[in-house]
């Protein structure tokens, strides 16, 4: 009995991971949908103390040499900034910002896009994400705040 429920609960859990997986393909078709899926994901993964930047999903949201280069800075204790690199806060309140991820109409660059995207519903904080075009998904490339230049 005990193996037969221990089967059922991995099933469930590999079924539901290939949903999960189908559906951050299916939402990477546009640049803003792709942006939101990555910002969902991420805010999850965080809320659950998983750190996003580590988990190989990471590399259905983001270039491969973006995350290379960050997984190495954060080896050296050398991550730009002084907040997290995707959100560019230092924290932010889990629940409203999942709920309250707002993208914008991407500026087109030939296979560039850049989407404005506000988190929030009382305190709001934007960023700009750039993506890059591979294949039949939008990848991040990077993430920049809209603050003043310091």
């Amino acid at each position: 009995m005990k193996k037969l429920f221990t089967f059922a609960v991995s099933l469930t859990l590999w079924i539901s991971s290939l949903l999960f997986q189908h559906q951050a393909f299916a939402a990477s078709s546009t640049p803003e949908a792709s942006t939101k899926a990555f910002y969902s994901w991420y805010i999850k993964l965080q809320s659950n103390e998983t750190y996003p930047l580590l988990d190989k999903d990471i590399y259905l949201y983001v270039t491969r040499s973006t995350v290379d280069k960050l997984r190495s800075a954060y080896r050296h204790n050398k991550l730009p900034g002084d907040s997290d690199y995707f959100m560019k806060v230092q924290d932010y309140d889990e629940q409203d910002w999942s709920r309250s991820i707002a993208t914008r109409e991407p500026i087109l660059l030939g296979d560039i896009a850049v989407v404005p995207v506000t988190f929030g519903s009382k305190d709001k904080v934007s960023v700009l994400v750039f993506l890059r075009k591979q294949g039949d998904r939008w990848k991040i490339t990077k993430v920049d705040d809209t603050l003043d230049y310091p």
